[in-house]
């Protein structure tokens, strides 16, 4: 047996048996089949471990089930820049664990159809209920004009497909907009333990400058791109476990295709160095020998990349390709800065993979995670008798725990009214709408009750009962919105009065009314669904978009049946933006 598919098998075996009762009730998986649980949980690993995603995000992009194109994964990822990404994922998990049979050639064959018509606004398919909605969303933003990316990972604890099925994946034309990777056991073992810590010898070219102040050291020069490839070869992911894109030069956009263009372009070839804003490295310690002037070997320990991980898995894919060519590579460099940073300095390691990569959107919330504000909500919170979760954490979430990334979906929601941006733009909840969100009168108990309300909607969205309308798969954030002004209503206090003093109170009336509540969104969404388009019949892609521009608002707030405009007194409420 293979020790690294024996790792996975094992990892799955755990997840299969603790979602054993979610994989029935929402993908009507046999609750004693047992191999079609360890299957989907692989396929729950992988989105896991290769988006970086939380076991609960992870559960949310399964789609398993007939009619799904081979599609067995998918996840959305929220616009920029005009183009957003999309990652499809099929597993194929071998139960005899040898780890030695290639990911099929018919998996291939339905994949290379999925992203034939999947993303084709006009073709009309059949998929199954837990794919449509999603993929309904995705030609949504097609037809508003947003382009996708498209990252497909074939995913088995196996060898890679065939030569006749990479022919295929060729023939098919897709061009870079489609990139294909796989994905098998010996890299999921290697993402799950990239905590361990790297140590190494780099090589820099040419002179460098290394000095000390402010009792730290630095070093700034040059390091060739094959010595880039070659760090990579040999520890891949561990390198970029402290950059907050980690996976983002897996999945390809405009940057990564200019850096592979400049490398792959012989009259461009020499300038990359000028053309790249460099690589950030930190290490706890590096050793060096002062003596000589060029060309050091720096010896490192604890080295991670924080900024320019794009910049380096693009340099490893390109010259992966470009193996065998007659290209020459030798003089190509690109700029270094390494700081060697004590252990005891997180919060300087966190300022400074803010500051080097603040210029691009980015995912702030382990940034975020010490800021006074979040502090604060977690001793709130505690008080209240839950558990604030400042950072992110493999351990599972319980019912009195609470995960800033959820509290931040759930206030955006709930008491910001902007549902559509939470729902949509989760990238900049901890960038640009961060102080919209967290702002300086938020309490730990206006948290707790968002966070209460979100749940519920989003329990309704996931496990939506058999009549349930249409629009529940876009509609949780604007539900739980709603269900926060009735809650208001029947507390009789508004917002800026919500806080430890009627806290138990309002958790009750939760807990009374919460089926209420959610029906009567429900009731109020449809007739706002009905002043706005009549009895047109409404397509999910129409759906999808009526949510996501926030059209419904408006009708929303003239509603007297949901008096969304609640507010305290010298305490408006922003302005909703679209």
């Amino acid at each position: 047996m293979n020790i690294n598919a024996g790792i996975v098998d094992q990892h799955i075996r755990a997840l299969a048996e603790k979602h054993k009762t979610f994989l029935h009730t929402t993908l009507n998986v046999g609750l004693t089949d047992e191999t079609k649980q360890r299957s989907t949980a692989f396929v729950l690993l992988a989105v896991k471990a290769a988006l970086d995603l939380s076991e609960d995000e992870a559960l949310d992009c399964l789609t398993e089930g007939g009619n799904d194109f081979g599609v067995d994964a998918i996840h959305n990822g929220d616009v920029l820049d005009g183009e957003f990404v999309v990652t499809l994922f099929q597993g194929k998990y071998q139960h005899n664990i040898e780890g030695t049979s290639g990911f099929p050639e018919n998996g291939v064959t339905k994949m290379i159809q999925a992203v034939r018509y999947l993303f084709d606004p006009n073709a009309h398919i059949t998929m199954n209920p837990a794919l449509e909605p999603l993929i309904e969303e995705i030609r949504s933003l097609i037809r508003d004009g947003h382009i996708p990316q498209v990252h497909v990972l074939l995913c088995n604890n196996g060898p890679t497909w065939s030569t006749v099925a990479q022919q295929l994946i060729e023939r098919a034309n897709f061009g870079d907009q489609v990139r294909w990777q796989h994905l098998n056991h010996d890299e999921l073992v290697r993402i799950l333990q990239a905590t361990q810590p790297v140590n190494d010898t780099i090589r820099l070219s040419g002179k460098a400058i290394v000095e000390d102040f402010n009792f730290r050291r630095v070093i700034v020069g040059r390091i060739a791109v094959t010595e880039i490839e070659a760090l990579f070869n040999r520890h891949d992911m561990r390198l970029l476990e402290r950059n907050i894109r980690r996976y983002l030069g897996l999945q390809g956009n405009r940057v990564n295709l200019g850096i592979q263009q400049t490398l792959s372009d012989a009259a461009d070839r020499a300038n990359f160095y000028f053309y790249n804003n460099g690589i950030t490295l930190i290490c706890s310690k590096f050793t060096h020998n002062a003596l000589q002037g060029t060309d050091f070997q720096v010896r490192v320990e604890g080295l991670q990349v924080i900024n320019g991980g794009q910049t380096c898995m693009t340099i490893k894919s390109t010259l992966a390709a470009l193996a065998g060519t007659a290209v020459n590579l030798e003089g190509i460099s690109v700029l270094v800065r390494l700081y060697e940073l004590p252990g005891e300095e997180q919060g300087l390691v966190r300022n400074i993979t803010y500051a080097t990569n603040s210029q691009n959107p980015v995912d702030l919330r382990d940034l975020r995670s010490n800021d006074g504000r979040q502090r604060q909500l977690e001793t709130s919170i505690r008080e209240l008798g839950y558990t604030y979760r400042r950072q992110r954490s493999e351990a599972a979430l319980g019912a009195n725990d609470i995960s800033s990334a959820v509290a931040a979906d759930a206030v955006l929601s709930v008491w910001r009214k902007r549902p559509q941006q939470a729902k949509f733009q989760s990238r900049e909840h901890f960038g640009k709408f961060y102080d919209i969100i967290f702002s300086n009168d938020l309490n730990g108990a206006q948290t707790v009750l968002a966070t209460l309300l979100f749940r519920i909607a989003e329990n309704k969205r996931k496990r939506p009962a058999a009549d349930a309308p249409a629009f529940t798969s876009y509609s949780s954030s604007f539900a739980a919105m709603l269900m926060g002004q009735y809650l208001l209503t029947d507390l009789g206090v508004p917002l800026a009065n919500v806080d430890h003093r009627n806290f138990v109170r309002a958790r009750e009336l939760i807990e009374q009314n919460a089926e209420t509540y959610y029906q009567r969104s429900v009731t109020d969404i449809q007739a706002a669904l009905q002043r706005l388009y009549g009895a047109q019949d409404i397509s999910l892609q129409r759906m999808s978009a009526t949510f996501r521009r926030a059209d419904l608002l408006d009708e929303l707030n003239q509603s007297a049946a949901a008096p969304v405009a609640l507010a305290a007194p010298g305490n408006p409420q922003p302005p909703v933006q679209p």
